[in-house]
């Protein structure tokens, strides 16, 4: 008689087969190395001494200006974006099942788009300010998450994965569509829409503080709905059987993307492969459990996000290069080994 694996067993065996507090100890490791770099490396060469010197005696010198006013500001802002891009990613991934799955799926940075366009078409130049575009963005990503999720979730079963996938889809189409048909009629919103579109991690006129409390309702949403990840990750049917409410899962876990992403993509705008390529380092590094995947995605997200920003400031020197530009290069052909990999067809 053929005997039925424990649901927990696949969790149990890769426990042994990896140590997640070694793991998530090398990617805190990896993220000290990319703090460290992202305030040393800059137009200006820096020392220890010098952000020693600008942190505890500042005298206002070229060196102290750069560092305390330019790149740890820069480097705050860094941080936040690529831990909000992690966890946002991670959770994509687990609800939809889908490992090469991002935020963007559910049409959050077309939403942000359509705002930002929207405002620079019938604000003029009132609506085409940094602190303007950042609160547009945020706005824009919220309601089209909010709309993929009422779509999906329209039918008489509620939402599922492929109806999830399918409004994203739509809405993306939609906020597209309509982007497009802006930017061709208006020169103004064109030139916006190029400029918010690289992608930047340079602080948006201090809208971290504002920021905030939104960031913290996101990681709450996020660690409320770790619990019932791994029970998802065996299918809803076996999760359902486990105790697991699938409707209040899905609804706790999109509101934590949708308020992550719209947070990171207020601060940097729409920066495209992070939220795909970090939580496949995070289970690399500590497993499939979501207990380490989760703390390990957000600390990866914002050491790869400042490694790619301060990379950028170093190849295309005396300018730089933006690090959505530049994660988009390193992350294309991520994508398509992903894609090319059959047993990556489905977590």
């Amino acid at each position: 008689m053929a005997t039925v694996a424990h649901p927990r067993a696949p969790l149990r065996e890769d426990r042994r087969r990896r140590v997640p507090a070694r793991g998530l100890l090398l990617a805190g490791a990896l993220l000290a190395l990319a703090l460290l770099a992202s305030v040393l490396i800059g137009g200006l060469e820096s020392s220890l001494s010098d952000v020693w010197h600008a942190v505890m005696t500042p005298n206002g010198s070229v060196a102290d200006v750069a560092i305390r006013e330019l790149r740890w500001p820069r480097t705050v802002n860094g941080l936040v974006v690529g831990a909000c891009l992690g966890i946002a990613g991670c959770l994509t991934q687990a609800h939809t099942r889908n490992p090469i799955a991002d935020p963007g799926l559910l049409g959050i940075y077309a939403g942000a788009a359509l705002a930002v366009v929207s405002g620079a078409l019938v604000g003029g130049a009132a609506l085409q300010a940094a602190p303007a575009q950042a609160v547009l963005a945020f706005i824009g990503a919220l309601l089209a998450c909010a709309l993929v999720f009422a779509v999906g979730s329209a039918s008489r079963h509620g939402v599922t994965t492929v109806t999830l996938v399918l409004a994203g889809a739509a809405v993306t189409a939609l906020a597209g569509g309509l982007v497009s048909m802006i930017v061709l009629s208006n020169d103004s919103a064109l030139d916006t829409l190029r400029f918010w579109q690289l992608g930047s991690i340079a602080v948006r006129g201090g809208m971290v503080p504002a920021m905030l409390p939104f960031l913290l309702a996101g990681l709450l949403l996020a660690a409320v709905n770790v619990p019932s990840l791994n029970a998802l990750a065996l299918g809803e049917e076996t999760a359902a059987s486990l105790g697991v409410d699938l409707r209040r899962s899905r609804t706790v876990g999109i509101a934590a993307i949708a308020v992550l992403a719209a947070v990171a993509v207020t601060l940097a705008g729409p920066i495209a492969f992070a939220g795909l390529l970090v939580p496949h380092l995070a289970r690399w590094l500590v497993g499939l459990d979501y207990r380490w995947q989760l703390p390990s995605s957000a600390v990866l997200g914002a050491a790869v996000l400042l490694l790619a920003d301060t990379a950028g400031r170093v190849v295309a020197r005396p300018g730089e290069l933006p690090v959505g530009v530049l994660l988009a290069v390193m992350g294309a052909p991520f994508f398509i080994y992903l894609a090319r990999r059959r047993k990556l067809v489905s977590l």
